[in-house]
C-alpha cells in the first residue's frame, strides 16, 4: 500500500544534484526558435467549406482564445469574421450542418470532458453590443457529456446525438432539430452500447456494444426497440474495427474487420439480408491495419482508402479522384496529402498537407478549375528551413520482436553521443506517426534526440502486435520496448548514456514514472504529464461513461477486483516502487482531468517529497486531460525546457512574456504544500478488498430509527454473525431478526467466508419476500408482494454487495486508518442495477452509545455520481470491530429519508 513506500524515508530531505555540464555541439544548432512560435495558438487552424460552398471557417484567436471564423468562400482571409466569443476555453472540434445554415461546436468546463453541443447561425443578425451571433446550447441538461453520432444528408436540419442525462454511465440516441433544440428519443440505451451507424438516409440500423469477455465488439442490427445480433468483430474497440458507413444501396455496409486468421484488419462489405462477406481491401504492402476510407459527397461512392505504414499511403478507386490526387500533389510537393471536408457536389475541397518540417499547410482545390490555392499556414512564422527530419526506424527488444519507432536528430549535428529524450505517446492504444510534431521539434531545436517509439500493444500495426502489450504495463514489455529503444540508441552510439531523459503525457506519463521506477539507472531526468501513478486507483476513477469499456480494460489491463489481478497492478504502478526513483521529476497535472485524477500526480508528489527526493510540480486549475489553453500550454513549456537543460545539459529560452512568467509562478506547487488527504479523494479509489479472516462470530442488538415520508419507525433488531455452509463452501451467515410497529422481520444473507461478497439472500416483511441468489455476473430471484411476483434477472459486474447488515460487517474489516479509500458496487432491487460507491475512512472519534463507549474510527460512503443514498458509518476501532452506529440515506425509490442505527448490546 502507498503508506508503505513512505516508511522511514520521511526523516530523509532532498540533496543537491549537480547540473549537467552544457551540451559540446549546441553550436552546431540552428538558431533557437521562440516557445511562443511552437506552441501558442496557431494563427489558422481547422479549415472547414460549407456544403453549399458558400463558406470557408477555420480557427483563430479571439478575445484570448482559438475561436470560430467565418468568410465568403471568395473573400480573403482578411475579411473573416469571429461567429464565436469564448473567452475561457478554445473551442476544438465543430461542423457544419448539413444544409450550411448552421456552424454546430462542442465545449466543455475547465477541461472537464462534459462537452455540450453549442449551435451557431453564422448570417444571424447581431444583438445590441454583441461581437458575435448568438450560440445556443441544444443540451442544456447539466454535467452530461453529449457525443455526435451522425449527420445525415437527407435530413439536414437534424442530427443524431447520443446523451448521457438519463444514466451516467450509458449514452442514449437522440434526434436533434437544429433550429429550435427539440429533441426526440430514437434508442434508449440498456446495453452498454458504444457506436451508433445510421444509413444515408438518417435511419438508426446499427449498433455496436463490447462482447462478452471484452474480446471483441458485437454488431446488432436495430428493429425498433428490438437489437438483433449480427457478428462479433474478433479485435475489439481499439482496433477502430467497427461499421462504417452504409452501402448507397441501403442494404450492405462497409465494415473494418479482421476474419478467422486474419492479423491485420480489412475493409469488407456485409449483406444485411443475405449475412454474405465480401472482401473490400487489405493493406497491399501487408503491413499495417486498414486505416480509412474517402467517399464522394456527390455519389456516395468509394473513391479512396489509406493506410499509415511508416508514411500515410493513399489508393485511388475512382478515376476522378486519382485526377485529383495528382494534381493536388504536383501543385504541393512532397508531404502527405489529406482531403478533407468538400461541397455537396465534390466541386471544392479543403486540402491539407503534412510533413516532418510543416504543420498543415492548408488548400483549396477547386476540381473544375483544376487549381490548388493556399489558404493559410498555420504557423507562418515557423522557420521550415531550420527543422529537423523525422526518421522512420525499427529496432529489437529483448524478445526478438521489431519494433517501429521515429527518430529526429537535431539539425546540423551528427547522430553521435547526443543527448536524447524518450517520448512515448499516450494511449496507450494509439500510436505516433510520421508528420510535423510541436513537441520533437522542440525539444531537437534545444539540442535533444527524439525517439517515439510504437510500444506493442500501439494500435495500426495488427492484432499480435496489439495482444503482445495485454496486461504489459510498467514491469512488462510495454515498458520493455522503451528501455530497448534506449539501450538501442546507447549501442548505436546516438545517445550518450548519462544523458538520457524520458518524457510523456497520459499513458506516455505513466510510461515516465514507470521508467524512472523500474529502470532508475537508465533515465537522468523525467516529465510525466498527467500521467497515472497506480493503476487501481486510475481504473476505479475513470469517467461513468466509460462503463461500457470495462470489459476491455480488464483484458488489456487488469481486474482490480480479482486479488490475483491487483497483486500485479500494485507491482507495475509506479507508487508502490516510488523509493526506487532517484532522477529528478517534473509532474504536471491539470486539476480537472477526469480521466487520470489530480490524486494520481499528488500522491507521487508526496511518496517523493517524503523520500527527500527531487520534484517539482505543476497544477493548473483551468485544465483536465492536457493543457488546451494557450498561456496554461505556454508556461508548461517555459518550466519544461529548463528543467531538462538542468539535466541534459540543453539550451533553453530564458526570455518570456509577462503573462507566461506570470502564470508559471502562478501553476507552480511546493510540493511541501501537498496534503496527504488527497490521496483519499472520492473520485480516485481502488476496488474495496474486504478480509473475511478478519469476522468474528457475534450475537448484536440494535435500536433503529427511520424516517420516512413524514413517518417516524422504531425498531429493534437482533443480528447473528455465524459460520455456516451453502452447497458446500464456507460461508458467513448473516442472520436479522427484526420487529417495529410494522410488525417482524427477517433478513438472511449469505455471504462468501474469504471475501464477503454475498451469494444468497432472503427476506420477508409482512407479506413481501425477496429471493435473491448471486450467480457470477448475475443476480437472479423474484420479489413476491402478496399475490404479484416480480421476476428478477441482472447482468452485474462483480464484486457486487447489499446494503444493509452484510456491508456493515465487510466495512468492518477495512483498515482503520484515516484517508483510506476505495470503492465498491452495491445492487440496487428496486432499480435492477448495480451502482458505484466511494468509501473512506475520514477520521477516528469516541462515541458513546447503548451498549458503551469505545473508540471508532469514521467511513463515509456515498454514491460516485453524486446522487442520494449511502451514510456515514461509526466502526471499532479495536477488535472485534463491530458496527457501533449508522446514519444513512435511503434511496429515493422508498420515499427517500433515513436511519439512525446503535448499537444497545453485544455477546
Amino acid at each position: 500500500r502507498w503508506w508503505v513506500v513512505l516508511g522511514v524515508a520521511a526523516a530523509f530531505t532532498p540533496s543537491a544534484r549537480a547540473q549537467a555540464p552544457r551540451l559540446v555541439y549546441l553550436d552546431k544548432l540552428p538558431p533557437l526558435i521562440e516557445r511562443e512560435i511552437f506552441f501558442d495558438d496557431p494563427e489558422y487552424a481547422g479549415a472547414q467549406i460549407s456544403p453549399d460552398g458558400r463558406h470557408i471557417s477555420f480557427l483563430k484567436t479571439h478575445v484570448g482564445q482559438l475561436n470560430i471564423w467565418v468568410k465568403r468562400t471568395q473573400e480573403p482571409l482578411a475579411m473573416a469574421r469571429p461567429i464565436t466569443a469564448d473567452s475561457t476555453r478554445p473551442v476544438t472540434g465543430y461542423f457544419w450542418s448539413q444544409d450550411g445554415k448552421y456552424v454546430l461546436y462542442v465545449q466543455d468546463k475547465a477541461g472537464d470532458e462534459n462537452f455540450h453541443l453549442y449551435a451557431v447561425d453564422p448570417t444571424a443578425a447581431l444583438a445590441q453590443d454583441a461581437k458575435v451571433p448568438h450560440a445556443r446550447d441544444l443540451t442544456p441538461y447539466g454535467a452530461i457529456q453529449a457525443q455526435l453520432a451522425a449527420v445525415p444528408k437527407k435530413t439536414p436540419g437534424q442530427i443524431l446525438v447520443a446523451l448521457n442525462d438519463r444514466d451516467a454511465r450509458k449514452h442514449d440516441l437522440y434526434r436533434i432539430e437544429i433550429a429550435t433544440g427539440q429533441r426526440e428519443l430514437v434508442f434508449r440505451n440498456d446495453e452498454n452500447i458504444i457506436s451508433w451507424l445510421v444509413d444515408l438516409s438518417g435511419g438508426l440500423r446499427l449498433v455496436s456494444r463490447v462482447a462478452a469477455g471484452g474480446g471483441g465488439t458485437e454488431v446488432l442490427r436495430v428493429d425498433g426497440d428490438k437489437l438483433t445480433p449480427l457478428f462479433t468483430l474478433t479485435c475489439d474497440l481499439f482496433r477502430s474495427c467497427l461499421p462504417i458507413r452504409f452501402h448507397k444501396d441501403g442494404r450492405r455496409v462497409y465494415v473494418i474487420t479482421a476474419g478467422p486468421g486474419d492479423d491485420l484488419t480489412h475493409l469488407a462489405l456485409y449483406d444485411l439480408e443475405s449475412a454474405e462477406w465480401e472482401r473490400v481491401e487489405s493493406d497491399p504492402e501487408k503491413q499495417v491495419d486498414f486505416d480509412g476510407a474517402e467517399f464522394s459527397e456527390a455519389t456516395d461512392e468509394l473513391v479512396a482508402t489509406y493506410y499509415v505504414g511508416d508514411r500515410l499511403r493513399i489508393y485511388p478507386k475512382d478515376p476522378q479522384f486519382t485526377k485529383d490526387l495528382k494534381t493536388v500533389a504536383k501543385a504541393v510537393g512532397d508531404g502527405d496529402v489529406h482531403f478533407g471536408r468538400s461541397t455537396r457536389d465534390d466541386r471544392l475541397h479543403i486540402i491539407t498537407v503534412t510533413s516532418d518540417v510543416d504543420p498543415a499547410a492548408t488548400y483549396l482545390y477547386d476540381r473544375a478549375r483544376g487549381k490548388v490555392d493556399l489558404l493559410y499556414r498555420p504557423r507562418p512564422k515557423l522557420p521550415r528551413e531550420q527543422l529537423a527530419c523525422m526518421q522512420p526506424v525499427r529496432y529489437q527488444a529483448r524478445d526478438g520482436l521489431e519494433i517501429p519507432a521515429y527518430l529526429t536528430i537535431p539539425k546540423g549535428v551528427a547522430p553521435k553521443n547526443l543527448a536524447v529524450v524518450i517520448l512515448p505517446h499516450g494511449g496507450p492504444w494509439g500510436r505516433d506517426s510520421w508528420g510535423y510534431h510541436g513537441i520533437a521539434q522542440f525539444l531537437a531545436n534545444r539540442g535533444y534526440a527524439v525517439l517515439q517509439p510504437n510500444f506493442r500493444g500501439s494500435t495500426g500495426y495488427g492484432q499480435r502486435f496489439l495482444d503482445a502489450g495485454d496486461r504489459e504495463w510498467g514491469t512488462g514489455f510495454m515498458q520493455h520496448d522503451l528501455t530497448d529503444g534506449a539501450k538501442w540508441l546507447v549501442q548505436q552510439g546516438v545517445a550518450d548514456a548519462k544523458r538520457v531523459a524520458i518524457m510523456g503525457g497520459s499513458y506516455g506519463g505513466y510510461a515516465t514514472l514507470a521508467g524512472m521506477a523500474f529502470t532508475p539507472d537508465l533515465y537522468a531526468a523525467g516529465v510525466s504529464i498527467v500521467g497515472p501513478s497506480s493503476i487501481p486507483t486510475l481504473l476505479a476513477s475513470v469517467p461513468p461513461y466509460w462503463e461500457a469499456f470495462k470489459r476491455t480494460f480488464d483484458r488489456r489491463v487488469g481486474d482490480p477486483a480479482k486479488p490475483e489481478d491487483l497483486a500485479r497492478l500494485e507491482a507495475q504502478s509506479p507508487l508502490y516502487s516510488a523509493r526506487n526513483i532517484q532522477a529528478p521529476l517534473l509532474v504536471i497535472q491539470g486539476a480537472n482531468d477526469p480521466r487520470v485524477k489530480k490524486t494520481e500526480s499528488d500522491q507521487i508528489v508526496i511518496a517523493l517529497r517524503e523520500l527527500g527526493r527531487a520534484v517539482e510540480y505543476l497544477v493548473a486549475p483551468d485544465e483536465g486531460h492536457g493543457f488546451a489553453g494557450r498561456v496554461n500550454r505556454m508556461a508548461m513549456f517555459a518550466a519544461i525546457e529548463p528543467f531538462l537543460a538542468r539535466h541534459l545539459g540543453g539550451r533553453y529560452q530564458e526570455s518570456m512574456r509577462e503573462e507566461v512568467r506570470s502564470r508559471v509562478a502562478a501553476i507552480t506547487v511546493d510540493p511541501a504544500t501537498v496534503k496527504l488527504e488527497t490521496l483519499a479523494t472520492k473520485a480516485a479509489a481502488a476496488p474495496a478488498t474486504f478480509n473475511g479472516d478478519a469476522v468474528q462470530p457475534a450475537t448484536l442488538r440494535y435500536a433503529q430509527t427511520i424516517q420516512v415520508m413524514g413517518r417516524v419507525v422504531e425498531e429493534r433488531s437482533t443480528v447473528t454473525v455465524a459460520a455456516g455452509n451453502l452447497r458446500g463452501s464456507p460461508v458467513w451467515v448473516v442472520a436479522e431478526m427484526s420487529q417495529s410497529q410494522m410488525g417482524a422481520g427477517t433478513d438472511t444473507v449469505f455471504v462468501d467466508r474469504k471475501t464477503l461478497a454475498p451469494l444468497r439472500w432472503t427476506a420477508r416483511q409482512g407479506a413481501a419476500h425477496v429471493e435473491l441468489a448471486f450467480r457470477g455476473d448475475s443476480v437472479v430471484g423474484s420479489i413476491q408482494a402478496g399475490p404479484q411476483e416480480m421476476p428478477i434477472r441482472v447482468k452485474v459486474q462483480v464484486p457486487v454487495f447489499l446494503d444493509g447488515r452484510s456491508l456493515g460487517l465487510a466495512l468492518s474489516t477495512l483498515p482503520p486508518i484515516p484517508g483510506y479509500a476505495a470503492s465498491l458496487r452495491t445492487f440496487d432491487l428496486l432499480g435492477g442495477s448495480t451502482r458505484e460507491q466511494r468509501l473512506e475512512v475520514t477520521g477516528t472519534e469516541r462515541v458513546k452509545i447503548g451498549a458503551g463507549e469505545f473508540d471508532a474510527y469514521k467511513v463515509e460512503v456515498r454514491a460516485a455520481d453524486g446522487s442520494p443514498g449511502g451514510g456515514t458509518y461509526w466502526i471499532e476501532r479495536d477488535a472485534p470491530r463491530r458496527v457501533l452506529k449508522a446514519e444513512l440515506q435511503l434511496p429515493a425509490q422508498t420515499g427517500g429519508g433515513t436511519a439512525k442505527l446503535e448499537l444497545v448490546e453485544a455477546k
